[in-house]
Parts: C-alpha cells; sequence; structure tokens
C-alpha cells in the first residue's frame, strides 16, 4: 500500500473527526466520503466500524450543540451567517423552517440526509425554544441513522472489494486518488449547481429603489401598486413583524399551489430574509413556469428594503390575499 493511504489509515479516526465537525460547523465539505471510505476499511479490519460511528457522533454533536446555543440566543442572525456559507441556501432557512413547522423535532432525524437542512437544524430547534435534552435526543438518533448508513454503504462496498483479488488490488493503491476525486465530484456539483442557482437570481432580481420609484409612480399616475407578497416564516417575523408597504403575507408553498389568485395585470414582487434572497429567487422561477412572467425577487429582501431606509408598516390581518 502507497505511503499516502497507509497514512490515511493511520489517521483515519482524527481525519474523520476533524472532517465531520468542519462540515457540521458550516464548511461546506461533504462528509460522506470520509464515512464511506471508514466502512469500507473495517471490511479489511484496518479500522474499526463501531469506533468511526462514535468518532463521528461526538463531531456532530459537538457541532450541532454550538449551533443550537446560537441560535437560542441569537435567533435569525445566526441562520443569515449560516447560509452565506451553505451550496444549499437556495432553500435552507425557509425549507428547514416549513419542516420544523409540519414535524417537529423529527426534522433532526432526516436533517443530515437533506442539503440545507443539515446546516440550519439545529440553530433553528434552538430559535424555536427546544428543551436542550429533547433537543440532543432527536439530534442523535439523526446523527446516528445519517452516520450508519454510510458506514454500512462502505462495509458493502468494502465486502464486495474484498471477494475479487484483482479489484482489492487495485483500489490498495488508489484508495486515496478515489477518496479525494470522489470529494472533489461532490464539492464540485455543488458548486455548480449553487453557481447556476445565482446566476438565475441575478437576471430577475428587482433592486429596492426601483420597487420604491415603481410604487410612487403607481401613486402619482392612479395605477394599481405591485403586488408585493412577503413570503417569510412566522419564526422570521419575531425580529421584526412589520412588512412592506400593502404587502400580503403568502407562504411559498400556499403562493404556488394557488398561483390563480396572483393579478397578472401588474408586477408581483417577493422577498423573503434569505441570503441573495433565494426563497423568494425559487419562488419567482416556479412562478415563471406556470406562465407567471411579470415576477421578481427584492435583492436584499426584507433586510435590503429596511437597511434602505424605505418605509414599513404593521401588517393588517385584513388585507386581500
Amino acid at each position: 500500500m502507497p505511503v499516502a493511504s497507509l497514512m490515511f489509515v493511520h489517521y483515519a479516526m482524527l481525519i474523520l473527526f476533524v472532517w465531520v465537525l468542519l462540515e457540521q460547523l458550516g464548511l461546506p465539505i461533504p462528509s460522506i466520503p470520509v464515512l464511506v471510505a471508514a466502512g469500507t476499511l473495517s471490511a479489511t479490519h484496518q479500522v474499526s466500524a463501531t469506533l468511526a460511528l462514535g468518532v463521528a457522533l461526538v463531531a456532530c454533536l459537538l457541532a450541532d450543540s454550538l449551533w443550537y446555543l446560537l441560535g437560542r440566543s441569537y435567533g435569525h442572525r445566526v441562520l443569515q451567517v449560516l447560509c452565506r456559507f451553505s451550496f444549499e441556501a437556495s432553500t435552507c432557512v425557509a425549507r428547514t423552517e416549513d419542516y420544523f413547522s409540519r414535524r417537529g423535532p423529527v426534522t433532526l432525524v432526516i436533517a443530515k440526509f437533506v442539503p440545507g437542512l443539515s446546516t440550519v437544524a439545529a440553530p433553528i430547534a434552538g430559535q424555536t425554544g427546544m428543551e436542550f435534552p429533547r433537543f440532543l435526543v432527536w439530534d442523535l438518533a439523526g446523527s446516528i441513522l445519517w452516520a450508519e448508513v454510510w458506514i454500512v454503504a462502505g462495509r458493502f462496498f468494502g465486502d464486495l472489494v474484498e471477494r475479487s483479488a484483482p479489484l482489492f488490488h487495485m483500489l490498495s493503491h488508489f484508495a486515496l486518488a478515489l477518496f479525494v476525486l470522489g470529494v472533489v465530484v461532490m464539492l464540485g456539483y455543488r458548486i455548480w449547481k449553487q453557481r447556476r442557482f445565482l446566476l438565475e437570481v441575478q437576471r430577475l432580481r428587482l433592486e429596492p429603489g426601483e420597487l420604491m420609484q415603481m410604487m410612487q409612480q403607481a401613486v402619482q399616475n392612479g395605477e394599481p401598486a405591485p403586488y408585493i407578497v412577503d413570503l417569510r416564516h412566522p419564526l422570521d417575523y419575531l425580529p421584526d413583524p412589520r412588512v412592506l408597504p400593502g404587502a400580503v403575507r403568502i407562504g411559498p408553498a400556499v403562493l404556488t399551489e394557488h398561483h390563480q389568485k396572483i393579478p397578472r395585470d401588474r408586477e408581483v414582487i417577493l422577498y423573503c430574509t434569505c441570503p441573495s434572497e433565494e426563497t423568494s429567487a425559487k419562488v419567482a422561477m416556479q412562478l415563471h413556469k406556470l406562465g407567471i412572467y411579470r415576477v421578481r425577487p427584492l435583492r436584499g429582501g426584507f433586510d435590503g428594503w429596511k437597511t434602505a431606509g424605505y418605509p414599513l408598516e404593521e401588517y393588517q390581518e385584513s388585507q386581500p390575499e
């Protein structure tokens, strides 16, 4: 076995711990290749599958507990920071908040399998006020399931390889190169997916100043104002419950399901609180596919409008939806 591969095997547990810890802390480095590699090595008894599982769990619990406590203390500000590092920022906050609303703590069991959810599930659990012991139980269950699935997958692959002498000989020489290739491919796919999405966002989005000018012109000309939709989740109202003038609160799923009610005779402006207006951009693209073309996300979302000093108002439940 090459020296590099021997070094990898010798420090496998340390590499596994650091790698999983960094990913769970928010760095966009995939841990799946490391877990699969640990499982594969366990087939040849070079590492212990049980020890690998334990190491991965410790890393997950350390990182998730830290994010839980930060989410409990700082709420949405922590989510904004996390999403800026996530390759799945297009849906990370909105999707996780929606999962918590519908499934509660069970979200923590499946979170690590869903890109984006894994990044923000722990701080949202803290933001919602979930008790820490309850969080640990559910998070531990999810971490065990996630780590064990990939370790077992690697073990299954290792058992197959061990039965073929030529294949085993080849992999023993190129194992490290294959591992690096797997990481690069997964990382490259995430980068490509995120860049493609951001290009769509840049093509669609509207500047706050442009929206303010459109609203002023509508008043001056006696025309209908742009139809402004607040896509924020109820948890996002906690820091500031106000809305843009005339905005209506409609969730992303409700908006796309009842798209027939959206006016076609004026501009439809969507805003959220995600960095780079990911949720509103995603919904805008969905509405485009449904034949609604005069719809655009607001650049900077609610925070961008507020920072620019433009007016906000208390939401009136009687506003038409």
